[in-house]
């Protein structure tokens, strides 16, 4: 009897391209392609690999909203609660209101991860026995595999804690087994840990970059091992895990000595500077390939609607030729986050996109949008083909900077060369660190720079989460005496599909 291959290929030029719609916990994708007539040759272990980063980059947009939408920085502040384009943001309000459940969870069915999980596992077993890849490309293919099974991991321990564990390639659906318990956040944690350690010794030696840093390395394993050891740190770890995590970060320094903040900020972001020196790993988007759909989804606004307000900068009314953002802004960022950052910060203008109503000669600001991902013009529409970075130069280096605070280190040289970045010319020894008022608290002032660093790469409610608790209540609408909203509800479907899965403390039980 043939077995069905858990993948559904379509290829497309050198992309291959996953269908990741499921409504449950799919443990197991489903193909029509059968071992007989797949990983037969060097092309398909290639063409495979490539389909698990096209894969990755369709969750983009689950991993954004698990890693920010619940932070504050996103709201409505206008009178009666609408946005200031008076597009509603129709249950997007619920993540950072905290006001989630199993029918409004803000994110369902795990963010399809385990889609790409059943993948990764199907490559891992394929390429432990006989096969046509060159020894060379085997390592590498194993390092990306479990390197980013680690990571999907580690994104799923820090929303729903206790999660499934499965790392064995399944082949068939048995609709009568499926129902699987969640695993303890101490195995979901070893088992990353575990997947980091096998990345890292696939990779051996080898710090190269593979196309154009659209896939994950050896580079992407360290950072990624950084960002759990820092995790851990917080949570019993201590100064042992701390300096794990200085040593993997130290080690990417070392070895690929390539990597250095651009001198403009917004040219790390740029459509036409991809693979640039401060990318370690991005999801790589194209024009007529694929373009980040979830930033005019809910990010942007209607090109026709935000003709009707102002750019006080440019000191002119937006219009639909050159405005043409033709998105549906259900996520405004907050007033209020906007002018956390100074005039002379140059991260102000290449992240946030003020609009402006006027009275008399007089700009009022009536509201904001991300405009850190502007895309580019073509055939009067604008596409929205940014790569989308998950790890950079500058994540390293304050990430750096926190380990040797955790060490009790002086974090002064990482901080300081991102905020000498950020300024530019304006820069001063007034904003240097720990010259800023923020910096009498080094954790708040780290926490404070990474906001205005990273706003729109789906990284903030992980910082406040991985620092502690008490983070989350001070910067968010999390209060203290509702700690069981740290996690995500589990969704009504996964729940039905799998009934062996218990809904997370303190939300209804299903």
């Amino acid at each position: 009897m043939k077995k069905n291959i858990t993948i559904l290929l379509a290829i497309i030029g050198a992309a291959v391209l996953f269908n990741s719609c499921s409504n449950k916990l799919d443990l197991t994708p489903v193909s029509n392609i059968s071992d007989e007539s797949f990983w037969k040759t060097p092309e398909q272990f290639d063409a495979f690999v490539t389909g698990v980063h096209a894969q990755f980059r369709a969750d983009n947009g689950a991993m954004q909203s698990l890693g920010e939408m619940r932070a504050d920085i996103y709201g409505s502040e206008i009178a009666g609660g609408a946005s200031f384009t008076g597009e509603a943001p129709q249950g997007l309000e619920r993540m950072w209101l905290q006001t989630l459940d199993l029918d409004q969870p803000g994110v369902s069915n795990f963010g399809n991860f385990y889609v790409n999980i059943a993948q990764l596992n199907l490559l891992i077993s394929k390429l432990g026995g006989n096969n046509p890849v060159s020894a060379a490309n085997k390592a590498y293919y194993l390092g990306e595999a479990y390197g980013m099974r680690a990571f999907y991991y580690f994104q799923l321990l820090r929303s729903w804690g206790k999660v499934v564990l499965q790392t064995t390639p399944l082949t068939s659906i048995d609709v009568a087994n499926l129902a699987k318990a969640a695993a303890s956040e101490t195995d979901v944690m070893k088992q990353i840990k575990s997947d980091i350690d096998s990345s890292a010794l696939s990779f051996g030696t080898d710090y190269s970059f593979r196309s154009n840093k659209g896939f994950w390395s050896k580079p992407a394993t360290q950072m990624l091992k950084a960002e759990v050891y820092l995790w851990t740190s917080y949570r019993g770890g201590g100064a042992t895990d701390a300096g794990v995590a200085k040593a993997a970060l130290t080690d990417i320094k070392t070895n690929v000595p390539s990597l250095a903040l651009l001198n403009n900020f917004a040219d790390v972001f740029a459509s036409s500077g991809k693979g640039n020196n401060e990318i370690i790993f991005a999801s790589r988007y194209a024009l007529n390939e694929a373009t980040i759909g979830f930033v005019p989804g809910s990010f942007v606004p209607q090109s026709g609607l935000i003709a009707n307000f102002y750019d006080s900068v440019g000191n002119r009314q937006f219009n639909v030729t050159t405005d043409n953002w033709g998105g549906l802004l259900r996520a405004p960022v907050k007033i209020a986050t906007f002018r956390r950052y100074r005039d002379t910060d140059s991260r102000k203008w290449a992240t946030i996109q003020p609009a402006y109503s006027k009275a008399g000669a007089d700009y009022v600001i009536a509201g904001a949008f991300v405009s850190k991902y502007k895309g580019e013009q073509n055939a009067g529409a604008r596409q929205y083909t940014n790569d989308f970075p998950i790890y950079r130069y500058a994540d390293l280096l304050l990430l750096l900077a926190e380990a040797k605070v955790a060490l009790g280190e002086n974090p002064a040289t990482e901080i300081n060369l991102v905020r000498q970045r950020a300024y530019g010319a304006n820069y001063a020894p007034a904003l240097a660190y720990p010259n800023q008022a923020i910096d009498t608290d080094p954790k708040e002032a780290l926490l404070h720079e990474r906001l205005l660093e990273f706003i729109f790469e789906g990284k903030r409610w992980y910082d406040l989460r991985r620092m502690g608790d008490n983070y989350v209540y001070e910067h968010t609408t999390v209060l203290p005496s509702q700690s069981y909203k740290l996690l995500w509800p589990i969704d009504r479907s996964s729940l039905t599909n799998n009934r062996a899965l218990v809904q997370n403390p303190g939300y209804p039980a299903f």
